[in-house]
């Protein structure tokens, strides 16, 4: 394992995140906070408790997830994407740096940055709505494993990409939507029993519900089940991983 070339790789795109801070860090926190200031406190109290909880405390775990899927979808993508664009993702290609090595600096870099947003969002929440933490371990290891799995979807959103728009496609038009449809903003148990059927093919809905259980300790879904999954969305995204650098999909070409 070559270590020292995963601490540069790593070390640049923190480097880049500390050059951007505007619209790596400050720009989600603001917009993140506007939820809270109009769904938290002004419609928030209008509201009745959802299951013996305030809703401006029941939407914390669901916004937090909103923004650490799209950042690290967009941290990780625009990591590796870049390279490609101004060519230097062949010099990284020749070095003897392995694709394993490769893997563990760019989403590495990605969920750290969605990480540390992650929890200064929550820190954040706590100045609008009185918030509980029943489960620290279970939030923690959801924290890292959704910001992991999500920086891995980015980085092959990433390779896959062929001009910028493309990088933005899949979290504005397909995350953004699943997360609000996935109970972000309610609990799918308000739903008719159709619509939450539906509901249940909503992959983002065993995120939102396991994070939920953390803090709570209400949930849509089992809270074994929303690990199940997401192990399984980790799975799958190490698989594709691994078969873009064997046939070098869009890296070589």
């Amino acid at each position: 394992m070559n270590l020292y070339a995963i601490k540069a790789i790593y070390l640049f795109e923190m480097h880049r995140t500390w050059r951007t801070l505007m619209q790596s860090v400050i720009s989600p926190v603001l917009s993140t906070s506007l939820y809270f200031v109009v769904f938290g406190s002004a419609i928030g109290g209008r509201i009745p408790e959802i299951n013996g909880v305030s809703y401006g405390a029941f939407i914390v775990p669901g916004l937090i997830m909103l923004s650490l899927l799209t950042q690290s979808i967009s941290n990780a993508s625009f990591g590796i994407y870049f390279p490609k664009f101004v060519g230097t993702i062949y010099e990284l290609l020749s070095a003897p740096v392995s694709y394993v090595e490769i893997v563990i600096a760019y989403v590495g870099a990605a969920a750290t940055k969605s990480i540390i947003l992650g929890v200064i969002i929550l820190a954040t929440a706590a100045l609008f709505v009185p918030l509980r933490i029943e489960h620290p371990f279970v939030m923690l290891l959801f924290l890292v494993l959704t910001a992991v799995t999500f920086s891995m979807f980015g980085f092959i959103i990433g390779i896959w990409a062929d001009g910028f728009e493309k990088l933005q496609l899949v979290p504005l038009m397909i995350i953004t939507p699943l997360t609000f449809l996935g109970g972000s903003f309610y609990s799918i148990d308000m739903l008719p029993p159709f619509w939450q059927t539906v509901t249940l093919f909503n992959p983002v809905v065993y995120l939102i519900s396991g994070f939920r259980w953390s803090f709570f300790g209400l949930s849509d879904v089992h809270i074994g089940t929303s690990l199940v999954m997401t192990a399984v969305f980790l799975l799958a995204c190490i698989l594709i991983l691994r078969w873009i650098f064997r046939t070098g999909y869009r890296l070589k070409s």
